[in-house]
């Protein structure tokens, strides 16, 4: 059954219109009236049938059934801190971090960073990845949409409060950097999880994240790139909450 992010509260038996794009979905699909969709809008945690009542030459309009409440969220509620890597690769984090269940990305400009934005340009890729966001949830069945905010220098969000409280973690490759299970504390409650661009952090990053409170953590011997070490460690937390 076809599913569709629609940010907007819903009430039962009311008709709405969908957004353009989701109504060329359905009309891609060859759905007729009186089949079902299923809809969700991030914040209510709940999956909404709705039947097709009309199919128009450019507009589809659905009767909203009552709302179902799914729980797909992880025990931990996972913010990635993420140096921007180059390239589209963003784009494929962004999309695996929803279906592994983070709950939100927080986009680095890092010292070492090979992708610089100007304003215009920065508020035009959050927008780009927060849609793809909402696809991932939509495939993958949550009922939230993974938050992207908006992207930040590394020293200004550090100082911040954002940077503060929970389980904090830098992915390092300092040999003496502690296992994921020591560090996530039984992967429960908040978990800020900082993870560079290409060539990581930073020395005085990671030690300025350190004496933030962030606790090093290692992911063996291997040298994972920039988009794949925070999705490990994201997998990890979600096997982790899961146990017991």
């Amino acid at each position: 059954m076809p599913r569709i992010f629609l940010p907007e509260p819903f009430v039962a038996g009311a008709v709405v219109a969908l957004p353009a794009a989701a109504a060329r979905h359905i009309q891609v699909l060859r759905l007729q009236p009186g089949e079902t969709i299923e809809l969700f809008n991030g914040a209510d945690g709940c999956d909404w049938p709705a039947e097709i009542v009309r199919i128009g030459r450019n507009a589809v309009d659905v009767r909203i059934g009552t709302g179902r409440a799914i729980d797909r969220e992880l025990a931990c509620a996972v913010t990635l801190a993420i140096g921007v890597p180059a390239n589209d690769r963003m784009d494929a984090l962004v999309e695996k971090a929803g279906e592994l269940g983070a709950a939100a990305i927080q986009p680095l400009v890092c010292e070492r960073s090979v992708l610089r934005l100007s304003a215009e340009r920065a508020e035009a890729k959050q927008r780009h990845w927060s849609a793809v966001a909402a696809a991932a949830s939509e495939q993958c069945g949550r009922t939230r949409v993974i938050e992207v905010l908006s992207v930040r220098s590394f020293s200004a969000w550090l100082a911040s409060d954002a940077a503060a409280g929970g389980n904090r973690i830098v992915l390092s490759l300092d040999p003496s950097a502690a296992a994921p299970a020591s560090a996530a504390n039984g992967a429960t409650g908040k978990v800020l999880v900082l993870s560079g661009p290409e060539g990581g952090l930073s020395e005085s990053e990671e030690s300025a994240a350190v004496a933030r409170g962030f606790v090093r953590v290692g992911l063996g011997s291997r040298v994972l790139r920039a988009d794949t070490a925070p999705l490990a460690l994201l997998a990890w937390l979600g096997l982790a909450s899961t146990r017991g």
